[in-house]
């Protein structure tokens, strides 16, 4: 059944009643079941599940993935499988509410791969899971009701497309109103996707071929056998003759190709353009900066005086690299005022008549009330958890509420959400009000961070249940349900996987949470930014500053050109800049990845000849198994490296 829509004409000359009114007489599906107990469990488990992907993912690159279109798929195969065993039908909005609750858990792993863990290593520390678990809950609810003042102009009112959501609710209305052999069908591309890609990852899982050889097979520990993920390794490359850059060997420059599943499986995702800007970023930064960095001496040999590493060389290409996503993200941000200015006009979108969604949306005094004590909860939460005075808490949270109706603005156009440029923004203000305090520095910019995506996250998850006529209360009900989930999940899964070198008495080892499988770039980048911000730039060498400058010139200059062009240049600087602080080989594997499905045609057919094509039409399905199936197989590998060697 095809969603209905306002025209253009309607959206811009209809009162915003005149707008309710028409979607309560047309869309809204009243008492149709939404959030059940069994779209909540299936919700809170699956988003707990997914959040593991994220973790992975985000500790590799960087980078969070949308979890929304991946769990409205396996939420409809499940319940359609059971559906055959007598159980009533998963309703369409049931599976909206689902996706609600797994998407909010999906996107709470973005602390623990950014502001917290720069926290633990710049102050040698590591925080206790309660206090993780609560800290990430109360100021993701502060996001929550910061955007419900938001959602009746951006969606009610401006019917903004918010892509993503938008993509999830056409999804869902496609599996539920067509016949169910095409939901079927998808799901069973992503499990066979997830299938291969775990397959792959379990040949490649050193713990568990070791754990399955030697204990279920009774092979002798010397002799157990598996595939490398490095290529160098598998081709038994040594230090005779392994190539060399500058008289370096190129493995200390994470030049080292590899076949690494989960990161061929995002660059699908990202489409060839970032791809090839990865790859060119890449290149630039590790065959040529790097080399010569290293031999002027701006960048710094490990403790043995002689080898170099992702550590030491991202301490140097942070900068220009962070300078160009930067001004990349505010130049595309401040092309388009309106998208500033129209944030602040008509926020609260005032009624002169009746109120038919009294009963239906999220009661605004909830938000009312709410945002005034969960600011205490969260101001006491930072003076006793991170140190930092409750007044210079609560003097950062206006300038929060302000960025988060921005960045929310922008996730409406566009799907994308500036938190790293709004919490470098926080970053920079109280550098200037707590000269300093590295402290405050990164406890109060997370708190931007998590509520700026929290916000825009909900809205985005309102949207196709707009679409579908849902109720708003229940889905941010949902929300809340999935930061819950998805903070538990994550933070006993990062104790897990990353604490393993870590000794909580011994402070020199908690930068430990950081290593060559999981280098975490975000965290270099909120510890860096922190640091030169508290200490002053001065003790940054002269060749940062050229590159910074250099850096901030490209961007600048390719950014409008790409606006210019109108999305035509072939390039993202905002891509090449992220190549500066994820290692080499995570760049190639995501250009494979990239570079491999548009040969299959993904985003070089266009729309109309691609009918038929199994690699366009089932794109998403295929990339999400993709990581789904290796991240997991990843997780299971380390556990069992932790628990059962």
């Amino acid at each position: 059944m095809a969603i209905k829509q306002l025209t253009e004409e309607q959206i811009r000359e209809w009162t915003v009643e005149q707008k309710d009114r028409w979607w309560f007489e047309n869309v809204y599906r009243g008492d149709m079941p939404q959030l059940t107990w069994r779209a909540a469990l299936t919700g809170f488990i699956l988003g707990g599940v997914l959040s593991a992907t994220n973790l992975y993912i985000g500790a590799k690159t960087g980078w969070s993935l949308g979890v929304g279109i991946t769990s409205v798929i396996l939420a409809f195969a499940f319940f359609k499988v059971l559906q055959q065993l007598g159980v009533k039908e998963f309703t369409i909005l049931e599976n909206n509410a689902m996706q609600s609750i797994a998407t909010s858990a999906g996107y709470m792993t973005a602390p623990l791969i950014s502001s917290l863990t720069a926290y633990m290593i710049v102050n040698k520390t590591l925080i206790p899971w309660w206090q993780i678990i609560s800290w990430n809950v109360v100021i993701s609810i502060l996001g929550v009701l910061f955007a419900f003042p938001m959602k009746r102009r951006f969606i009610n009112d401006e019917q903004h497309p918010f892509p993503e959501g938008q993509a999830a609710g056409v999804v869902m209305d496609t599996l539920h109103s067509s016949d169910a052999s095409v939901g079927l069908f998808k799901a069973k591309v992503l499990g066979i996707a997830a299938g291969t890609a775990a397959f792959i990852k379990l040949l490649q899982s050193e713990s568990l071929q070791q754990w399955l050889q030697t204990k279920v097979f009774g092979v002798a520990k010397e002799k157990v056998w598996h595939f490398a993920e490095d290529l160098f390794d598998l081709f038994h490359v040594t230090e005779k003759n392994v190539p060399r850059l500058r008289g370096i060997d190129v493995r200390q420059l994470t030049i080292s190709p590899a076949l690494d599943i989960a990161m061929i499986g995002a660059g699908g995702l990202m489409g060839i353009r970032a791809g090839s800007s990865l790859l060119l970023g890449a290149v630039l930064n590790y065959f040529w900066l790097a080399p010569w960095m290293i031999a002027i001496g701006d960048i710094k040999a490990k403790a043995d005086g002689v080898s170099y590493g992702m550590r030491q060389i991202t301490l140097w290409s942070l900068w220009p690299g962070v300078a160009a996503m930067v001004i990349a993200s505010f130049v595309a941000f401040f092309s388009k005022p309106d998208v500033i200015t129209s944030a602040f006009r008509g926020l609260t979108g005032k009624k002169t008549g009746e109120d038919l969604l009294k009963d239906i949306e999220f009661p605004g005094w909830i938000s009312l009330v709410g945002i005034p004590i969960m600011s205490l909860i969260s101001a006491w939460m930072a003076y006793s958890f991170f140190g930092v005075p409750v007044w210079a808490t609560l003097v950062g949270l206006p300038l929060t509420f302000v960025l988060s109706l921005v960045a929310a603005n922008s996730t409406a156009l566009t799907s994308t959400t500036p938190v790293g440029a709004t919490s470098k923004i926080t970053q920079l203000f109280y550098g200037l009000v707590r000269p300093g305090d590295i402290q405050s520095n990164l406890a109060t910019a997370g708190i931007t961070a998590e509520v700026v995506g929290n916000s825009s996250n909900l809205l985005m998850d309102i949207k196709p249940g707009y679409m579908l006529g849902a109720k708003p209360r229940q889905q941010a009900i949902g929300h809340i349900i999935g930061i819950i989930s998805g903070a538990i999940a994550s933070t006993f899964l990062f104790f897990a996987l990353f604490t393993k070198n870590v000794d909580p008495n011994n402070p020199a080892t908690i930068e430990n949470l950081q290593s060559k499988d999981f280098p975490m770039p975000a965290v270099t980048i909120w510890k860096g930014v922190a640091e030169v911000l508290t200490k002053g730039l001065d003790q940054l060498p002269p060749s940062v500053k050229t590159a910074v400058f250099v850096a901030c010139l490209a961007a600048l200059v390719l950014e409008v050109l790409r606006i210019k062009s109108k999305n035509r240049l072939p390039l993202s600087p905002v891509a090449m800049g992220l190549a500066f602080v994820i290692d080499f080989r995570s760049s190639l594997c995501m250009f494979a990845g990239a570079f491999l499905f548009w040969l299959l045609g993904v985003g070089r057919v266009k729309e109309e000849q691609a009918t038929g094509n199994l690699w366009v039409e089932n794109h998403e399905p295929i990339c999400a198994g993709i990581i789904a199936g290796a991240s997991l197989m990843g997780i299971l590998d380390i556990l069992v490296g932790v628990f059962l060697l």
